[in-house]
């Protein structure tokens, strides 16, 4: 019988994967752990090994979901880039681009379990959290961004992308429109 790709510890990473294809085409409702080890070809008990249940798969996916987005939020810091205001521009370009493209991810993302959230997905949450605090403080430094509370701001930064993103997504205006307007964002947070 041929090795099939699951083996050698690699069965969470294929379940991982091939549940962000389910939630990109079917949302969270068509999620499954017994249709995910059918299209991994293991038994239907074998995903407990990794998710005890669908919850720890939904929080397991958030959490990639907001490691990937710190990942790009992060590679805006590593750039180099001293212009703070390109530096917003760009996490939140990178923020919108996330969100149309992994729509029902984004969403599960910040609809993850509110009562005990895993450790990693808290971990991966103040990630993203804390490279965007670092970007706000950092144009507060510069005077880009109006002095005050920096958590705060980087909230109504966030909420304000956010509500953009649901826009977009939804159809409410166009994805060019969607751009501009967060150009629009990082003039107007400027002072």
């Amino acid at each position: 019988m041929p090795e099939r790709p699951y083996h050698h510890g690699r069965l969470r990473t294929v379940l991982l994967d091939e549940a962000q294809r389910v939630l990109r085409e079917k949302g969270v409702d068509g999620l499954s752990l017994r249709d995910l080890a059918r299209e991994a070809g293991v038994s239907h008990a074998a995903p407990r090994w990794h998710f005890p249940d669908r919850q720890a798969l939904l929080d397991a996916l958030a959490e990639a979901g907001f490691e990937r987005l710190a990942t790009e939020a992060r590679s805006v810091l590593d750039r180099g880039e001293h212009d703070s205001e390109a530096r917003l521009h760009a996490v939140a370009s990178a923020y919108l681009e996330f969100a149309v493209r992994d729509a029902a991810l984004l969403e599960l993302m910040f609809t993850a379990r509110k009562t005990e959230p895993s450790p990693g997905l808290l971990e991966a949450s103040d990630r993203l959290f804390g490279t965007t605090r670092e970007i706000i403080e950092a144009a507060q430094r510069d005077n880009t961004l109006p002095q005050g509370d920096p958590e705060r701001l980087q909230m109504l930064f966030i909420a304000t992308l956010q509500g953009i993103a649901t826009f977009a997504i939804s159809g409410r205006i166009a994805e060019e429109t969607a751009k501009d307007l967060v150009r629009d964002v990082v003039v107007l947070f400027s002072p």
